[in-house]
């Protein structure tokens, strides 16, 4: 069974839901493994002020017996406290649609009388039944020693200067601010754009890196386009709300050098291949190759803005200023947590599909058996080939 989840739930409706189906049986899990994910993606500066309303708790509905994964689907509950506060109440017309946001284009699409439908759906608020999936999938990938981190590398004009930190102390010292930053120079001056962007009521975005290490070469494949890893990472990335572009390692400043400037040499250690250098972010010909997966997103600044902006107020026929609907100034340090989870379910969508199996007992012994970028592994026989040999007619 090829993993899957599905997500539902409005942003101020009774709750989230998320099924992720085809999980192994076998894996240890409970609700404070999820909880601590859930809890990374709220506690964050720019958030605007339903985050102190929430405080996300997750119930595990089915798929789990005595902390442990069955095999069966696994379908999770976060609860809305805020529906309380719209639960049998009249709500004004919402008729104005917001530039950038679903409003418009989700009326249009489905046939809305009124734009409430598409914000409520698109809203961000979905991301949290996101990162309870994500959080599974990291916990499936612990035994395996594959690790998932990230941070935020700009905020507008302040980008964090990363070149002398490893990639997990990068992760370390973003847990040790409330900006997620790499490093605390970079946060005062995030935290200081920020302050200057709230004052002036608009709002922010930036850049964020997710990175995963210890991942094995071989998962994914270029056989075709939609098993290409590079492109169901990236697919799983631009799904997120607000991110608008995305390159593996330095994509974009590869672009302007030269291929013998560019390309990842591979050098021999023993019988190991490797590299000494990881311009391709881990991936080449949408297959891992045993380097960190380094991936960047860019996120736009969010689309309301207490500021109005001009629209067009479709009940009535006439331009006018946008209205204000409560908001975030800069999500990008709580959007870390999220695309992590998004990545930690791709990677393990690739890792199942690589070793099969239905329990964790099964699938263990199995990576061990994984070639990898050895020489040991890779049988050469040095000889000639004929791959398409004439036919007789």
């Amino acid at each position: 069974m090829a993993l899957r989840y599905l997500t539902a739930g409005e942003s101020h409706g009774p709750r989230l839901v998320a099924i992720l189906e085809g999980l192994p049986a076998g894996l240890k899990l409970t609700p404070e493994v999820i909880e601590e994910q859930l809890s990374r993606r709220q506690r964050r500066n720019g958030a605007g002020p339903r985050m102190k309303i929430e405080i996300d708790h997750v119930q595990i509905l089915s798929g789990v017996m005595e902390g442990v994964t069955t095999g069966a689907p696994l379908a999770m509950e976060i609860e809305n406290r805020d529906h309380a506060k719209w639960k049998g109440v009249e709500v004004s017309p919402f008729t104005r649609p917001r530039p950038g946001h679903a409003d418009l284009t989700g009326a249009i699409k489905y046939g809305y009388r009124d734009l409430r439908p598409s914000l409520e759906r698109a809203s961000a608020r979905e991301t949290a039944a996101r990162v309870a999936v994500g959080a599974v999938c990291r916990q499936l990938l612990r035994p395996f020693e594959i690790k998932i981190g990230g941070y935020v590398r700009s905020i507008g004009e302040v980008v964090a200067d990363v070149a002398d930190l490893a990639l997990e102390d990068r992760a370390r010292g973003a847990e040790e601010n409330n900006v997620c930053a790499p490093n605390q120079e970079a946060a005062k001056a995030m935290e200081e754009q920020i302050r200057r962007t709230v004052e002036a009521r608009d709002t922010l975005g930036g850049t964020i890196e997710v990175f995963a290490i210890g991942l094995p070469p071989g998962l994914g494949s270029h056989v075709q386009w939609d098993r290409r890893l590079d492109a169901r990472l990236g697919a799983a990335v631009l799904s997120v709300q607000a991110i608008k572009g995305v390159e593996f390692g330095s994509a974009f400043e590869n672009s302007r050098r030269r291929g013998t400037e560019v390309h990842d040499a591979i050098l021999l250690e023993g019988e190991n291949l490797i590299r000494p250098t990881n311009n391709a972010g881990g991936l080449e010909g949408g297959i891992t190759n045993g380097e960190p997966v380094l991936i960047r997103a860019a996120m736009k600044p969010i689309a309301t803005t207490l500021i109005p902006q001009r629209t067009v107020d479709l009940a009535m026929g006439k331009e006018v200023p946008t209205q204000y609907e409560r908001s975030d100034f800069c999500p990008v340090p709580r959007a870390v947590p999220i695309l992590e989870a998004v990545v930690a379910y791709v990677l393990v969508e690739a890792l199942l599909e690589k070793l099969g199996g239905d329990s964790m007992g099964e699938i263990l012994p199995r990576y061990q058996t994984l070639r990898r970028a050895r020489l040991s592994d890779l049988k050469m026989d040095g000889t000639t080939h004929m791959f398409w040999p004439e036919e007789e007619v």
